[in-house]
């Protein structure tokens, strides 16, 4: 193992997790972590608020020190882009024009934005919010006497918001569905944080299509226009495949890898956003954009390389943070029959569990811990629960858990 070269396309969360997975593991080989930002690998979920609202830098994001690359003999290379995969030879070609050779590649190179096609979407007060120099073109751009429209009503969309009304912006969310978290959320979540957000001075337009982006605010079709000096595009983001296409890797909305995160090549392996991985409890496979699922495959490609056991299976979670609201959701509301309602929205604290036959498949916590870490070793154990007692808030998620539920 010690001649061994491990490439890593990509230096976000997910490939800087594989270099240091890689190292903790006793991979003693070479490391090459090729990063296309030129910044080290750091923590993208506080983008859109910490770093937002100024409570945060880049040194304070860093998933680790930059003398740890160094010290652990991974050869960092930023600003640098995977352009080509030659399997046959088992080398890739940089955007400098060298080629590198590998024994394993571990593909990391995420998802990207979705734009908007419509007139004005390339205009200077437009943008996304993937990346630092994102975050930091929108922090500059926000403050008292300017307003804000998000184009999109998903957890990042509505998190933006928060964080300019925080720093005193006016802001309103442009929505093509009926509601907000439409494709993520329940009727229930929806409403409550639709409330929040507007009991705050956000404003909300539902069922609205937009037609073009102008110089003081988005056109809808029914011919108004919302007015506003910053416009942010927050309508989604693809599996950034390309490469992996091109290499003739399978790729279904996402590269397509098992469960030690390997891809259709032996030799490759894919981590994060950009993979369409399997989900054994829930006997299926879907792409999932989350931190804890990166990590997980992190560690499911470094064991495989490392010729370690396969990590145990974990339960997809998910967070965002709103106010002082902090939603935590454990697994994946599908195919459910039964929703339980457990606490009290008005007063901010409550959670809502989602049953198929008896048993939990997901949670959605706000402002309840003990609820989001019971539910989840629920969905882990696959523990049939009474859904009068699951409901009963004086009955301890412990007791659930015990099996007296």
């Amino acid at each position: 193992m010690s001649k061994e070269r491990v490439v890593i396309a990509g230096a976000g969360h997910a490939g800087g997790t594989v270099a240091a997975m890689l190292r903790q593991y006793g991979f003693e080989g070479s490391i090459v972590l090729i990063g296309e930002e030129p910044i080290a690998p750091y923590q993208r979920p506080p983008l859109s608020k910490a770093w937002l609202k100024g409570e945060a830098d880049a040194e304070s994001l860093m998933l680790r020190p930059e003398s740890w690359y160094a010290e652990g003999q991974v050869d960092l290379r930023l600003s640098t882009r995977v352009e080509a995969i030659d399997r046959a030879a088992r080398t890739v070609t940089l955007s400098d024009g060298s080629s590198l050779p590998y024994d394993n590649l571990v593909l990391a190179t995420g998802a990207r934005a979705r734009r908007l096609p419509v007139p004005g979407a390339d205009a200077d007060h437009v943008g996304v919010l993937r990346s630092a120099a994102d975050a930091e073109w929108l922090k500059h751009r926000l403050g008292p006497g300017r307003r804000l429209a998000v184009i999109g009503g998903g957890y990042v969309g509505l998190e933006a918001a928060a964080s300019a009304r925080a720093l005193g912006a006016e802001a309103v969310i442009v929505e093509r569905e009926a509601r907000v978290l439409a494709r993520v959320a329940g009727p229930v979540l929806s409403d409550y944080f639709q409330s929040r957000h507007e009991a705050r001075g956000v404003s909300f337009e539902l069922s609205a299509e937009v037609t073009a982006i102008e110089p003081n605010g988005v056109r809808l079709a029914d011919g108004r226009l919302i007015a506003a000096d910053t416009v942010l595009v927050g309508i989604g983001a693809y599996a950034d495949t390309e490469l992996a296409q091109a290499a003739g890797l399978e790729c279904a909305d996402g590269v397509v890898v098992d469960l030690d995160a390997r891809t259709s090549d032996p030799a490759i392996f894919a981590v994060g956003d950009m993979t369409h991985r399997p989900l054994p409890l829930y006997g299926r496979s879907a792409r999932l954009e989350s931190v804890p699922s990166a990590l997980e495959q992190a560690k499911q490609a470094a064991s495989a390389i490392c010729g370690r056991p396969r990590p145990a299976d974990e339960v997809p979670w998910f967070w965002s943070d709103q106010y002082e609201l902090k939603l935590q959701i454990a697994g994946l509301a599908w195919d459910c029959d039964t929703l339980v309602e457990r606490g009290d929205g008005a007063a901010d604290s409550f959670a809502l569990f989602h049953l198929k036959d008896g048993v939990v498949r997901a949670v959605e916590a706000v402002n309840a811990a003990p609820e989001f870490m019971g539910g989840r070793q629920l969905i882990g154990r696959q523990i049939a629960v009474d859904p009068t007692r699951l409901a009963d808030a004086s009955v301890p998620m412990k007791a659930l858990l015990a099996g007296q539920g």
